[in-house]
């Protein structure tokens, strides 16, 4: 499959030549083309510039999906800078924290979502942030202090910027430089950088689109959140590259998604498979004309073969596939192929794509090898080497089986990560953040099955010594202290945690009680 080489800035620039009056973006009553998109997209490089932003420099965004954050997103990396999505469930304290540590210089936020002030909530979190010179909302409002402006004020000041000044910006960016940096949490609990470069990203969501089938003039509903490389990379880029419509949701609602597709007519619809579960089951889905979704592709979780027999029988999508990736490994890895029967397509997540090299350990982890894997995590060359060893093996973390045809079945995570609805939780990290609780002790956190979420979490805990705290009073106090996917939805008090000789919790017993 060929891709053509360059950088998101070019693949900007290349999209608005080649499909210039075709729909790019559709938002509410907001439709703009690709040519109006990409005037946009230099705008917003051009209030880059005005800003100070060198090339390198780390630029945040930390909103839901939306034209903005688009729009913002790709005028950063067309201004050479490194682009740092943070997840919009991220409480003000865990978004300080990866701003601080990847010296985030300009941060775009949005204002209030879902009754949340996003600024406010940064504000709160007592975290010094001396690199941040700059904070944009997306609104009407910023608070009348020295460092926020809103997103009007700031594509102004980009004004004055001679184009010739930015496409030289922009030309100067190298494929091989870093073009995003996805924040993941491994079993330090601490969340690490993945770098990925232009090239890696460009390749990667360009073997993506072949291997799904997306085509020009696909109307696609992105419901995967923009913070996630599903989202931004499977989502933005891919349409980019193809000449698709995007059709951004700023946060899931089976009831806006059902009008969305029927509205427009949407063709494309990626998600875990809870979303594609929530559609299929919904009392309204009758009065809703789904027949032009024609492509879903899901992954995430374990996919039942029966929900890929419906898709294809109830809602006649044509094709359905799944997909294995994670952030190091650009987040595509393995993908099944069209024309795959619905078992393959339910009980694997399909070949290697090209150029990846893929095997198993002696004790079954999936190994990646290829020119996507990422450069190493953001200044953190010791979790580097112990992610990547000296033959440039990825090591996933997750255990896995290959069939005869080279398909691979997931079937453990080493790291112990499960998933809540189509978003990775991490026991370690979870526990760190219950630790912080006055009244726990000790605490050990596994997932366990849930019949809509697919995973979510149970806390096993030891209170201190006098302590009353009850599993209510832990939930309630964790949906205050940490992103919702994070919280436990069960909590078992023990007197002590069961730990071996060296001092480790043996989940095991955990998960057999």
């Amino acid at each position: 499959m060929e891709w053509e080489p360059g950088s998101v800035g070019e693949l900007v620039r290349r999209a608005a030549a080649r499909y210039g009056p075709r729909e790019a973006v559709v938002e509410g009553r907001t439709r703009i083309t690709y040519a109006q998109l990409g005037a946009r997209v230099e705008r917003a490089a051009a209030a880059c510039l005005a800003a100070g932003i060198r090339a390198g420099d780390r630029v945040a965004v930390w909103a839901p999906n939306s034209l903005d954050w688009i729009v913002s997103a790709l005028g950063a990396v067309t201004a050479g800078a490194v682009l740092v999505p943070l997840n919009t469930r991220f409480k003000g304290t865990e978004a300080a924290d990866v701003l601080a540590r990847s010296r985030t210089r300009l941060l775009f936020i949005t204002g209030t979502f879902l009754g949340t002030s996003y600024v406010a909530s940064l504000r709160r979190s007592g975290v010094e942030l001396p690199a941040l010179e700059r904070v944009v909302v997306f609104g009407d409002t910023a608070p009348d202090e020295p460092g926020y402006t809103t997103w009007r004020s700031f594509l102004a000041g980009g004004r004055g910027v001679d184009p010739a000044r930015v496409r030289a910006r922009a030309d100067a960016v190298m494929p091989t430089d870093p073009s995003d940096i996805i924040y993941t949490s491994g079993t330090t609990g601490r969340p690490k950088g993945a770098v990925i470069t232009h090239e890696q990203s460009l390749r990667c969501y360009t073997v993506w689109s072949e291997l799904a089938g997306l085509r020009e003039g696909d109307r696609y509903l992105i419901v995967n959140p923009f913070f996630h490389t599903f989202g931004y990379k499977a989502g933005v880029l891919a349409c980019l590259l193809r000449g698709a419509v995007m059709i951004p949701q700023p946060v899931f609602s089976v009831e806006t998604a059902l009008a969305h597709i029927a509205a427009e007519r949407v063709t494309v619809l990626p998600g875990p498979p809870t979303l594609h579960q929530s559609l299929l089951d919904h009392p309204a889905r009758a009065a809703h004309d789904l027949s032009s979704l024609r492509l879903v592709v899901t992954g995430a979780a374990v996919v039942p073969l029966r929900l890929v027999e419906r898709l294809r029988t109830e809602l006649g999508v044509g094709t359905v596939l799944t997909a294995y990736g994670l952030s190091e490994a650009s987040g595509l890895v393995s993908m099944c192929h069209q024309g795959d029967p619905p078992e393959t397509v339910a009980h694997t997540s399909g070949r290697a794509i090209p150029g990846t090299e893929l095997r198993l350990s002696v004790a079954g982890e999936i190994l990646v090898r290829g020119p996507h894997v990422m450069r190493g995590y953001f200044e953190d060359p010791e979790a580097t080497a112990a992610a990547i060893d000296a033959d440039g093996w990825l090591h996933t973390g997750d255990v896995g089986v290959l069939d005869e045809a080279g398909n691979l079945r997931i079937t453990d995570r080493i790291k112990d990560m499960f998933i809540v609805g189509g978003f990775n939780a991490y026991p370690a990290e979870i526990e760190q953040l219950l630790g912080l609780h006055p009244d726990i002790a000790d605490v050990a956190v596994i997932g366990i099955p849930d019949p809509r979420l697919g995973e979510v979490g149970k806390a096993f805990a030891v209170r201190r010594p006098g302590a009353r705290v009850t599993a209510d009073d832990l939930i309630a106090w964790s949906r205050r202290e940490m992103a919702n996917y994070k919280v436990p939805r069960e909590v078992e008090f023990l007197p002590h945690l069961p730990r071996n000789a060296s001092g480790k919790v043996l989940k095991g017993e955990l998960r057999a009680r």
